[in-house]
């Protein structure tokens, strides 16, 4: 073959794979953004996941002291 024909057809290549890419991201994010209902369902879940104890009083606390 050619050189010509092989730079054409690495720059072919080159800008397909950069189509493919770009086409996977666009599809990719538009696949992660969330439907409108859940919302409400994921900020419940967090809330959970994170909540503590209402009865443990945290405030004052107790000091830290370095162990050295």
């Amino acid at each position: 073959m050619s050189p010509r024909i092989l730079i054409a057809l690495g720059v072919a290549a080159v800008v397909a794979f950069g189509a493919g890419m770009m086409y996977w991201v666009v599809v990719q994010s538009d696949a992660t953004t969330e439907p409108p209902g859940s919302g409400a369902a994921q900020r419940e879940h967090r809330e959970r996941f994170f909540s503590s104890d209402p009865d443990r009083d945290v405030h004052g606390g107790q000091e830290m002291k370095p162990r050295w």
